[in-house]
């Protein structure tokens, strides 16, 4: 009786000792952020992505001045995007897509998809 009593008072503080460590209780990662281009300063940040085939990327416009993205194929193309707005679009097939800002041309970018 005594050896089913001290069995019981392990088994409830080793319980005791893995819920407070933290151990028992779920932890929830954090979803991926969905690959994103900020427009802002007459740049595309970053000018480089890799993404999988499949991946919508979403390109915003943080810049007082209307961008837009347009690939230089014509297989994707925002129009002019204000303060704020956004565009997106998805990768199917892989390959390296360049893409530039019409409104300003010297703005360029690539996207890579594997």
């Amino acid at each position: 009786m005594n050896l089913t009593r001290a069995l019981i008072a392990l088994t409830v503080t080793g319980i005791t000792m893995l819920w407070m460590s933290g151990a028992g209780s779920p932890s929830w990662a954090a979803a991926p952020q969905p690959p994103q281009i900020i427009v802002k300063d007459f740049m595309f940040q970053p000018m480089s992505l890799i993404v999988t085939a499949g991946a919508t990327v979403t390109w915003i416009n943080k810049d007082d001045e209307p961008h837009s993205v347009k690939s230089e194929t014509g297989l994707f193309s925002s129009g002019a995007m204000d303060t704020n707005e956004s565009y997106s679009f998805r990768f199917e097939k892989p390959g390296t897509y360049h893409f530039t800002c019409t409104l300003h041309p010297r703005m360029t970018g690539t996207i890579v998809v594997q």
